[in-house]
């Protein structure tokens, strides 16, 4: 039976091969990243991607940015534990390969992840024949591990995540999902919930080792840079860190309730003239895709906006600082006094927490943080961060914290408290790497 299911989703991922093509057509529109290397998604890749002669091939996959960025933390710890190996970067985003991209040391290897086929997967595996390969937090695809397994490729899952949500859907399709999870070679999880739920599903947890967020080691010189443009700022600045769509709405809709403009005909001056008094609002979307669509958002709503690409030395006057550029988020926590966790005030889970902990800057969360479950628990356990139940509540609530210098100044020591207790994880991940190397190779 479950021959004839992984045939079954092998001919359905075939067939759905245009459509993917289509996909990366529209995408590439606003991200000319996915237009990149296309035949590499169908295991077709050029001479130059061949491997060449070294240390062992460590392949890492890391599906999007947070996940590569997860992904930059332990491979520092592999690098230092295992001199001379090579990396094999796979992603399956535009952000993700780009962020890639600076991981990457001569010998190294960067190509898209392959389309889940039997096809590809094998073209894969027999150009490059990896030593091992890990794949980053949530991402089980079922041709891939049976393709592992057949070429003797221990696959491992590392910083591995289940939420409630993904585990339902997990055992609805348990025909699929079980052989998978239980063909892996380890699992690697980060909390004992998540081992809890990744048992259930067929994985063989190997391990529980925390986070690996927990130890990112932000730009100090990034760090600097934002609190020296923090202090010359005339009011507290109040971040919305990674928002996600919809969620720049729900903030032009609570500040413009909670100080609405003047009764006057002249209301988009009025808008900038009294909403904007409390604080200075700094903006950085999730997705770069957004950051145009956020201007005119806010622009649309009367506020003046300076982008972080214009910056000359400096950010300039504007009701809003638009953070326009990627991996600057530790300037970004820097240049703020409190955060708004976005993704946490739709329903899409929350966005990673640590790094902005890590920065020193305290926390104000939404209601929806499944996707960091247990870090939102423990920084809320700490006094690092704050839960409201929505957005108006988040505002007011940033708003004062910004204001009240010396709970401000409580809260950051906490948050540093807190990233500084739960570090270990990438110690703990590479050591299993290199245990389960070693037992392949002896």
């Amino acid at each position: 039976m479950q021959r004839i299911v992984l045939a079954l989703y092998s001919l359905a991922l075939w067939l759905a091969q245009p459509l993917l093509l289509r996909k990366l057509r529209r995408r590439a529109r606003t991200e000319p990243g996915y237009a990149v290397a296309v035949p590499e998604r169908f295991g077709h890749y050029p001479q130059a991607a061949a491997p060449g002669q070294g240390g062992p091939l460590v392949w890492i996959h890391a599906v999007s940015l947070g996940e590569t960025r997860a992904a930059a933390i332990l491979l520092k710890e592999l690098r230092a534990q295992l001199p001379g190996m090579r990396l094999l970067l796979t992603n399956g985003t535009a952000t993700g390969r780009a962020e890639g991209e600076k991981l990457l040391h001569s010998g190294d290897i960067q190509v898209w992840q392959p389309w889940d086929t039997p096809g590809a997967v094998r073209r894969f595996l027999r150009r490059f024949r990896p030593a091992i390969g890990i794949l980053m937090e949530t991402e089980i695809w079922p041709n891939l591990v049976a393709g592992c397994k057949a070429q003797a490729v221990p696959l491992v899952l590392a910083n591995a995540r289940l939420n409630e949500k993904s585990r339902a859907g997990a055992r609805r399709l348990a025909w699929l999902s079980h052989p998978a999870y239980a063909g892996l070679a380890a699992v690697w999880a980060q909390t004992e919930d998540d081992a809890t739920r990744l048992r259930d599903v067929g994985a063989r947890v190997a391990g529980v080792f925390g986070n690996l967020k927990f130890d990112v080691e932000p730009s100090p010189q990034q760090q600097v840079q934002g609190r020296t443009w923090r202090d010359a700022s005339e009011r507290p600045v109040v971040l919305l860190a990674s928002t996600r769509e919809g969620e720049e709405a729900m903030w032009l809709k609570s500040i413009q309730e909670k100080w609405p403009p003047a009764p006057t005909h002249q209301a988009q001056a009025a808008i900038k003239n009294v909403v904007f008094m409390p604080v200075q609002w700094l903006l950085v979307p999730r997705h770069p895709q957004r950051f145009d669509e956020v201007e005119r958002l806010c622009r649309a709503a009367g506020l003046s906006v300076s982008r972080r690409s214009g910056w000359d030395g400096a950010p300039q006057d504007a009701d809003v600082w638009l953070g326009d550029s990627m991996g600057e988020m530790a300037l970004y926590y820097g240049m703020a006094h409190v955060a708004l966790l976005g993704g946490s005030f739709a329903p899409l889970g929350g966005q990673n927490l640590i790094e902005a902990a890590a920065c020193g800057c305290p926390i104000v969360m939404g209601p929806h943080t499944f996707n960091f479950a247990e870090a939102a628990r423990l920084a809320m356990d700490t006094g690092a961060a704050v839960r409201v139940a929505d957005m108006a509540a988040g505002v007011a609530g940033a708003v004062s914290l910004a204001h009240d210098e010396s709970r401000h100044a409580q809260l950051v020591q906490r948050c540093l408290t807190f990233t500084q207790a739960h570090r270990g994880a990438a110690r703990a991940t590479a050591d299993a790497v290199l245990q389960l190397l070693f037992r392949v190779n002896n």
